[in-house]
């Protein structure tokens, strides 16, 4: 396994453009930088300026590349695919015009890629992680969404970038089952996937398991760890996914549930190389705290085997 660990804006807390409390994007740079990361995501729309140089020089400061934009959107409302499509422009003609990262020997696809993820459901909000009570769409809204992930992939692609599509707590591709109808709904030359590991554990899913049952699909993917007891008393209270997280139900990998070394071994056995991006989702007033917890996570990750 060949492996560059990234970092993500998430890690500050930095999930909502509007949030008054996000942290500026040159300090996220500049403690990404100081926790050893080479690599970064973009995080949601507009929180990087969409300005090639100022980003390039400041990406240049603190020895970091982009390794993945995000798109984070409603992906079921048909009026809402014309903005989605152009944040996708603007975002890939920013990611596409920085350094290029590095390929790992057996890295399927090069960076950076773009995340697809669903958001921005109410009803699919406050029943994150509860496969029993979360709605479900009708084939018809189903058949809607498929066109429009599929519509946001395609362009993408039309720009040269791999998107890869994450399942999210709180979206419409969450859950075991949703995952195995949009992999099936959506080719493989279309869309690869990323897999996050704490979203797979919050919605009942092993991830190590997942790691495995898709390794032909998996381009990229995400670590997080999750603190049992206060993830259980979220799911208890039904409120949103990231009120969950501003409460702690993310922490840092090793304080947490998940079994690390048990993914490790999957990864080797599956021979993932490429890039994975730790995210500890918080509340942006916390993040005080992101460095040392983002060097915990990745010292942790290099006590247990990961050679980064």
């Amino acid at each position: 396994m060949s492996i560059t660990i990234c970092g993500a804006p998430g890690c500050w807390g930095v999930e909502d453009i509007n949030n008054p409390h996000n942290p500026p994007w040159t300090k996220v740079l500049a403690e990404a930088s100081k926790a050893g990361y080479k690599a970064i995501e973009l995080g949601p729309y507009g929180y990087l300026p969409l300005d090639v140089n100022l980003v390039s020089q400041e990406l240049e400061k603190n020895g970091l590349s982009v390794v993945a934009g995000t798109i984070f959107q409603d992906l079921l409302d048909r009026d809402n695919l014309p903005k989605v499509l152009t944040y996708v422009d603007d975002i890939c003609g920013v990611i596409t015009k920085l350094p290029v990262l590095p390929i790992h020997k057996g890295q399927k696809f090069a960076a950076p890629f773009l995340t697809v993820m669903d958001w921005f459901h109410d009803e699919r909000d406050i029943t994150s992680g509860s496969y029993d009570t979360a709605p479900r769409l009708s084939d018809k809204q189903w058949e809607i969404f498929v066109e429009n992930v599929t519509a946001v992939c395609n362009r993408a692609n039309e720009h040269g970038v791999r998107p890869v599509i994450h399942p999210h707590a709180g979206g419409y591709i969450e859950f075991a089952d949703e995952i195995s109808k949009i992999v099936a709904d959506i080719p493989y030359d279309v869309a690869g996937l990323c897999l996050d590991t704490g979203h797979l554990y919050y919605s009942g899913m092993n991830p190590s398991q997942f790691i495995e049952k898709y390794a032909d699909r998996l381009d990229y993917v995400h670590f997080k760890d999750v603190n049992d007891e206060v993830y259980k008393r979220v799911l208890k209270e039904k409120i949103r996914f990231f009120d969950g997280c501003a409460q702690g139900s993310m922490c840092p990998i090793g304080d947490g549930s998940l079994d690390y070394v048990a993914i490790k071994n999957s990864l080797d056995k599956i021979g993932y190389s490429g890039y994975i991006t730790i995210e500890q989702e918080r509340d942006p007033r916390d993040a005080d705290t992101s460095l040392a917890d983002v060097k915990r996570s990745v010292d942790y990750l290099k006590a247990n085997g990961y050679e980064i």
